[in-house]
């Protein structure tokens, strides 16, 4: 089943995090490609990255949601929400 996994940035997340964390966030995207069909930011109108979206196929919400929480971003507090839809294509 495809899943839209939306995340929304703390605003209160230390700057620095998202550079310090990127690369390992970048080869676990690369290690879950099987799953992770499309990921990256969001941009506002002003190019500032406060959101991300992946679209993933998995069976379950469940293991959509295990993906979140393997992803080294997760631990850091960079994401302040995160929602998961179950998304059909037409």
């Amino acid at each position: 089943m495809l899943y839209t996994i939306h995340f929304h940035d703390n605003a209160n997340a230390e700057p620095g995090i998202r550079p310090r964390f990127m690369p390992l966030h970048l080869a676990f995207l690369r290690e879950n490609k099987a799953a992770i069909h499309a990921a990256g930011p969001l941009k506002e109108a002003d190019g500032t990255v406060k959101s991300g979206l992946w679209l993933v196929d998995v069976d379950t919400v469940d293991q959509a949601w295990a993906l979140v929480k393997a992803d080294p971003f997760w631990p850091t507090g960079l994401r302040d929400r995160v929602e998961i839809r179950h998304w059909a294509q037409v």
